[in-house]
């Protein structure tokens, strides 16, 4: 028995009704089609393929659909350029004020592609693209964007001469903290601290920002703050009650003629135990020892 011709107007329509009945475009595997014929979608794809029922041979219900509806099919992406890559980058820097990554998900602008895919047609060289590259490296190349994978090794002197600019400005060194670094394309000092825990980016040794300063600069690092005394403590306090007339407290500011020290620093000291100290102490718990006084006058402290 001949089986009734088919045409390719016909396939589409319905393929237009099943999009609006189930809001998608149909697949090889969605069975029977509503219709007056005893027809499967199966059977039209094979009947594309191989060319039977009047079709010619070797397309396909997606390649079809691909052509005609542009139904994006996961087997057979669009072809991709750079140019077209840029433009998609553009209005995400745009949209967003950062570039994309290959992790930055979804291109709105186009349904069903991804940064990730973007990418990684890039680097094997599909979809038209030639390969051996990356999205960081193409916005790097065109549009000046800091490749972290591929950030260049840091000096001495590249480093300080950072860190004397951000002291002249600021009147304090810079901490991981502190921002952007002036003058640079994506430097910050967060990197550079990370690179110093690393040892990377030509380091070498595993150190950190603060005992970097510390060695060339002479600034006082914090975490490696010289052991304390209860004796230097009073001492400290003696000279303050001498010249403000009153006992100091843990929010005093600054410990006169000891360079980079806080009363505040040294509360902490006395609280947690650390720098040499027992704990579970504190500086108003330490001064009323001297002066009972202190007691009443550092409840609120």
């Amino acid at each position: 028995m001949r089986r009734t011709p088919l045409h390719i107007p016909d396939i589409l329509r319905w393929a237009d009704e099943f999009h609006q009945r189930r809001g998608r475009w149909p697949t090889r595997d969605d069975g029977p089609i509503v219709g007056p014929l005893d027809l499967t979608w199966r059977q039209i794809d094979s009947a594309l393929k191989l060319g039977n029922r009047g079709l010619n041979r070797g397309s396909s219900l997606a390649k079809l659909l691909l052509a005609r509806r542009k139904r994006r099919h996961k087997g057979m992406p669009p072809t991709l350029t750079v140019s077209q890559i840029l433009t998609w980058a553009d209005a995400h820097h745009t949209r967003s004020g950062e570039w994309p990554i290959y992790s930055a998900g979804s291109i709105p602008a186009v349904k069903g592609e991804t940064w990730s895919a973007v990418d990684h047609s890039l680097r094997i060289g599909r979809r038209g693209l030639p390969g051996g590259s990356s999205l960081a490296q193409l916005l790097e190349a065109q549009r000046g964007v800091r490749n972290v994978q591929a950030v260049p090794d840091l000096t001495v002197r590249q480093v300080l001469g950072w860190a004397d600019a951000y002291h002249a400005k600021n009147s304090s060194w810079p901490t991981r903290d502190s921002g952007p670094i002036d003058g640079t394309v994506g430097e910050t000092w967060s990197a550079v601290a990370q690179a110093f825990v690393v040892g990377g980016r030509g380091i070498g040794e595993r150190s950190s920002l603060a005992k970097f300063l510390s060695r060339h600069r002479g600034v006082r690092n914090h975490l490696d703050a010289s052991a304390l005394a209860v004796e230097t403590i009073l001492a400290w306090a003696d000279t303050h009650q001498k010249k403000m007339g009153t006992w100091p407290k843990r929010g005093s500011g600054s410990i006169t003629g000891v360079e980079g020290e806080l009363w505040s620093s040294v509360d902490a000291a006395l609280v947690m135990g650390v720098r040499g100290l027992p704990g579970n102490s504190s500086l108003a718990k330490l001064l009323a020892i001297v002066d009972p006084i202190c007691e009443t006058k550092n409840r609120r402290i």
